[in-house]
């Protein structure tokens, strides 16, 4: 069976909401464009975007679980991104100005004992991704079937905030691709490493609610790992359909 791509997702303000993409347009050395192109730092981090930071400087769905239930719509032309919650109306802002509301909209799914969203910011360098180099995360289909089955029930695929998705792979299939190349579509990657996984997978995207044990589940397989960070090698288009295949 040939691996081929089914799902391409970019999240534009990291941990608050995703979007559904059909075609992107790859850059060397760079993550899925727009994807964690903003961050919401908390009121303990002086993160201000002019570099890369971890993740423990920004608001996040590992402590704010509601954040999972967020979607998100970005014009790339005009920067508006709008926001969708069930529980919230509609919200178009431009993030580099209206980020006070931003904070405005947002602040009713904060819980009280966490600490609190402070400022929007741009990522200057690269998206916020989770590691210190510009990655793209690859998801594999068939490794969630493979927690699917052993959790004993179905899970959204949101859960791991994924950015291309795959299918046609043996479970787990990629993490033998750790140090190898591997082409999708038009673009190659180099895989780079194991992504680590945490409490945010616990948070069904339909309610915001913790649900799902999922790490204790991955420890099933003695670890905490799902999916695979990758850097982008060669410039190149990824559309739905498109073949994965390592080189």
């Amino acid at each position: 069976m040939t691996a081929r791509v089914t799902e391409i997702w970019r999240h534009p303000i990291k941990s608050h909401g995703r979007e559904a993409l059909e075609r992107v347009r790859l850059s060397a050395g760079d993550t899925l464009p727009w994807d964690r192109a903003w961050a919401v730092a908390h009121d303990q981090s002086d993160a201000d975007g002019s570099t890369w930071v971890s993740c423990q400087n920004f608001t996040r769905v590992a402590k704010v679980p509601a954040l999972m239930q967020i979607t998100a719509e970005l014009d790339e032309v005009t920067e508006t991104l709008t926001l969708h919650h069930p529980d919230l109306a509609p919200l178009s802002i431009a993030p580099d100005r209206d980020g006070a509301a931003f904070l405005d909209w947002v602040k009713p799914l904060m819980p009280e004992n966490r600490a609190q969203s402070a400022r929007l910011v741009r990522a200057r360098q690269h998206g916020m991704t989770d590691s210190d180099f510009a990655s793209v995360t690859l998801c594999n289909m068939s490794s969630h079937r493979a927690v699917e089955q052993k959790l004993g029930r179905p899970l959204s695929i949101h859960r791991w905030r994924g950015n291309i998705w795959m299918d046609g792979l043996a479970p787990w299939e990629e993490f033998d691709w750790i140090g190898r190349e591997v082409q999708i579509g038009g673009a190659v990657f180099k895989v780079r490493e194991r992504t680590d996984r945490c409490l945010a997978t616990a948070a069904n995207p339909s309610t915001g609610q913790r649900d799902a044990d999922t790490l204790g589940t991955l420890d099933n397989w003695g670890h905490r790992d799902f999916s695979v960070r990758a850097e982008v090698v060669r410039a190149g288009d990824v559309a739905l359909g498109d073949t994965v295949r390592q080189i």
